[in-house]
């Protein structure tokens, strides 16, 4: 379904006294067909005005555009029922043999320990199976980093508590069309992330598989991730390359976050079927010990 947004320039007073004016203000939309007074109330509602006497707009325009989160908007589930009740949406890439997940990294094997045509010979007439064989490093796909990743004497993967990763109410950080590389506080400020799976929305998942996937490539900084651990985010997500920068070869990002507990999910694909809130996120990893990163299945439960 098409989603709209209006930006507009606005002037609105105050009862006590004052005035703010915006330029270029951008807030979610119900429709194409939407009128100067709700989206004036959009406006109030998204930046928590007390005591707004007069809202005047100027240069509305409505385009096409998915929604970002604003609050009280069409898309904030927020206020709604805890939990979602919708339809599933696959999060992860398919695991393919040949596969490049991160450039320098081998690909995964796909082959048979035990064949249908040889099994043929261990059963009765008409009983056949197969037996698989799956080679591949734990960053392939759309994996998990757990805190052993980067820490020695961090947990592994078979220590992440099912609550840390499953039915996790998600918060989606739309950066589709935003010029800037660096996914910082300016960007997350605003968010209610305490207890949630943030995932950041970039779209370079639609480069994945091909050389341009690490190119001009999103990643989170150092002060983003730093205020995701002080907010109390239970997960973060992305849809690129990396979480981190990869010039910075402290890997901030990974530091932080892993040092606090917080498992990161990346190589995420089909954010834009989230709303930016009310949906559930899982992403549940393989008991593994020993281990720091492994492929997972990740998805949502849309809200109804």
């Amino acid at each position: 379904m098409t989603e709209y947004r209006a930006s507009f320039d606005a002037t609105v007073t105050f009862g006590n006294g004052g005035d703010l004016t915006v330029h270029g203000f951008r807030v979610d939309v119900p429709g194409p067909d939407v009128g100067d007074g709700e989206i004036a109330a959009l406006f109030v509602a998204s930046l928590g005005l007390l005591m707004s006497d007069a809202v005047e707009l100027r240069d509305v325009e409505i385009f096409a555009e998915p929604h970002k989160g604003t609050r009280g908007g069409p898309s904030d589930h927020r206020a709604g029922p805890d939990g979602a009740s919708g339809r599933f949406v696959e999060l992860g890439h398919v695991v393919r043999a040949g596969m490049v997940t991160y450039p320098g990294l081998p690909a995964p094997e796909i082959d048979a320990h035990l064949t249908r045509e040889a099994s043929r010979e261990l059963y009765a007439p008409g009983t056949e199976f197969a037996i698989g064989r799956l080679t591949l490093v734990g960053n392939t796909g759309t994996y998990l980093d757990a805190p052993h990743h980067r820490y020695a004497d961090g947990a592994d993967l078979a220590s992440i508590p099912l609550e840390a990763t499953v039915d996790l109410p998600a918060v989606v950080v739309r950066m589709t069309g935003d010029r800037r590389a660096g996914i910082g506080v300016g960007a997350l400020a605003g968010l209610d992330v305490r207890g949630a799976a943030v995932l950041l929305h970039t779209g370079d998942d639609a480069r994945f598989g091909t050389p341009g996937y690490a190119e001009d490539r999103h990643f989170l900084t150092r002060e983003g991730a730093a205020h995701l651990v002080e907010r109390g985010a239970a997960l973060v997500g992305i849809d690129a390359l990396n979480i981190d920068d990869t010039a910075d070869l402290e890997r901030p990002a990974h530091t932080l976050l892993l040092a606090a507990g917080v498992p990161v999910v990346e190589h995420l694909t089909g954010l834009d079927q989230l709303p930016p809130t009310g949906a559930r996120f899982t992403a549940v990893p393989l008991r593994v010990e020993g281990f720091g990163t492994i492929p997972v299945r990740a998805f949502a439960r849309l809200p109804r």
